[in-house]
């Protein structure tokens, strides 16, 4: 499995960017992180040009998830099922999506085939890279009966 995590801002050393690290050290997978910054004044043009980035980095993924809170809330083992689903329909490749503080465009939102929200509350765009990191994780040990996810 391949996987990108498009995502505007850049991480510097800190304690989201351990996180993150952490858990990616730990994928069998093959991630890449690609980060843009877009400085604009005005926030629909600037959505618009993030989105512009994102989507062109994400050309010749399988899978476009995007991360934003109007998406669907799945459990951990619900995402697994998902990636597993993804896997036998022959896609090798997922890439997710993560927008910056005034969130994501809608034409990232369209070209997406998930749209997933980490719950109702919201959490910094540095933060989600750590927790998205987890989650692929956690769902590669579930996939592969790891005990590192409990029932």
């Amino acid at each position: 499995m391949k996987i990108l995590i498009a995502t505007i801002g850049k991480v510097k050393a800190s304690p989201e960017r351990d996180l993150y690290l952490s858990y990616t050290s730990r994928l069998p997978w093959k991630l890449e992180c690609r980060e843009f910054e877009v400085k604009l004044e005005d926030v629909e043009q600037r959505k618009h040009k993030e989105a512009e980035y994102l989507l062109a980095a994400c050309k010749g993924y399988d899978c476009i998830i995007a991360l934003d809170e109007s998406g669907k809330t799945l459990s951990s083992r619900e995402f697994a099922t998902q990636i597993k689903q993804w896997q036998n329909q022959g896609n090798s490749s997922l890439a997710f999506i993560i927008g910056g503080s005034d969130g994501l465009h809608e034409s990232v939102l369209k070209q997406a085939k998930l749209v997933w929200s980490f719950g109702r509350v919201t959490w910094p765009h540095m933060l989600v890279r750590g927790l998205l990191a987890e989650q692929l994780y956690r769902a590669n040990s579930i996939l592969t009966n790891h005990p590192y996810h409990r029932d």
